[in-house]
């Protein structure tokens, strides 16, 4: 156990008081202006859902310490005089849903004609709902299954992915409590954290199952047979390792002030063995009663998480790079480099990642698979692996 501190704290996750993960993400390349029957227009991808789709964090390719200029080449924001996050998130950088260049539709290569990314980072499954069935504008932008009735009319979409759930289980929630119960009050978060997982799972895996059919209710007013579209649903990976592969003490500040995972060993090993295992179990258990493909991702990040042994922060003489960065953001709740919204979401290296599973998910049109990555290789290491 730690001593009380006698000193100040500061970066990369000093308060953590006040830590909205914004779990969600616009239009990658521009939808057709015409109307076109299915199967007539450009094809389409489509991706809805939360911040882990929209491409929160992709600002990031690495994590450093180094809070002036391009922060040792790690923030793409930075134009060389000031730091501009529309060059990552467009013109979404105004109204926090965070579509970066970077996204998982977007780096996923010329998988369709037409690249479409509905998702917002921050939203929950009401915000995907049509708002005739319920669904609620978010952050100034209409319900995303009803943006997709425009996308179905003007393209010939015929993959669909989705993302969602996390915010309505608080994953936000969870997380500023358990660094807040590290950095303030030197007690454990597991336990009263998974009560409350517990007691939301069921509605919000039901507002998920609920998401697949309003996507489908689209499609089906679109003029779209059920067999002319695939939808994916993904799980969610984890941002933080377990506390046998985390490279700091668990003792002391260093998980604080250096690392940006502060989190105790217990806690780890509860997110990265219990709580993510559990959203995917049942994601994936609605997956397989809606008719979808399931794409878990649980394991994406295993040895590129922040914090991670087999990785490395980038500095001065340690350059980014993604077969040895860090591929998750670390927690900045005093907002010394960017917003604390992108905090433990894929970075941009973890988005290029996340771009690749999609790539091969889409050349796989049935089956449920696993994605996950191969230490010291960057996207090409990336692979598929079938689920049962």
């Amino acid at each position: 156990m730690r001593t009380t501190p006698h000193r100040a704290l500061h970066r990369p996750a000093a308060a953590a008081l006040a830590l909205p993960l914004a779990l969600g993400g616009l239009v990658g390349t521009g939808a057709a202006p015409a109307a076109a029957s299915p199967g007539s227009g450009p094809t389409a991808v489509v991706t809805m859902g939360d911040s882990y789709i929209s491409g929160e964090a992709g600002r990031w390719q690495g994590n450093s310490l180094t809070n002036t200029g391009s922060r040792n080449g790690t923030d793409r924001a930075w134009t060389g005089s000031t730091y501009d996050p529309a060059r990552v998130y467009g013109a979404t950088a105004a109204n926090g849903c965070h579509r970066s260049d970077s996204a998982e539709v977007r780096s996923a290569g010329a998988i369709a004609a037409t690249l479409v990314n509905l998702a917002c980072s921050g939203a929950t499954t009401q915000n995907v709902f049509r708002s005739s069935q319920g669904g609620q504008a978010y952050k100034g932008e209409a319900p995303q299954a009803d943006q997709l009735a425009a996308v179905a009319a003007a393209n010939d979409v015929r993959m669909i992915v989705l993302s969602v759930g996390g915010n309505d289980l608080g994953f936000s929630d969870i997380i500023r409590t358990c660094a807040t119960d590290y950095i303030v009050w030197y007690s454990y978060c597991h336990d009263d954290q998974q009560a409350e997982v517990d007691a939301r799972i069921d509605g919000a895996m039901a507002n998920v199952a609920k998401s697949v059919d309003e996507i489908r209710a689209v499609m089906s007013g679109a003029g779209y047979a059920a067999s002319a579209y695939r939808i994916v649903l993904q799980s969610y990976p984890s941002p933080i390792p377990r506390a046998a592969d985390n490279r700091y003490t668990e003792s002391g500040w260093s998980r604080v002030n250096t690392g940006g995972c502060p989190f105790w060993n217990l806690d780890s090993d509860w997110a990265r063995d219990s709580l993510v295992p559990q959203v995917s179990d049942r994601l994936k258990a609605v997956a397989a009663a809606k008719g979808t493909q399931f794409m878990d991702l649980r394991d994406l990040l295993q040895g590129r998480e922040v914090c991670a042994k087999a990785s490395k922060q980038v500095s001065a003489t340690v350059p980014a790079s993604i077969t040895s960065s860090e591929w998750a953001r670390w927690i900045d709740s005093n907002e010394t480099q960017g917003p604390v919204q992108e905090s433990v979401h894929p970075n941009y290296y973890g988005q290029l990642a996340l771009g690749r599973c999609l790539a091969l998910i889409q050349a796989r049109p049935t089956g449920n698979h696993s994605c996950r990555n191969t230490a010291g290789a960057g996207t090409s290491g990336i692979y598929l692996s079938a689920l049962s």
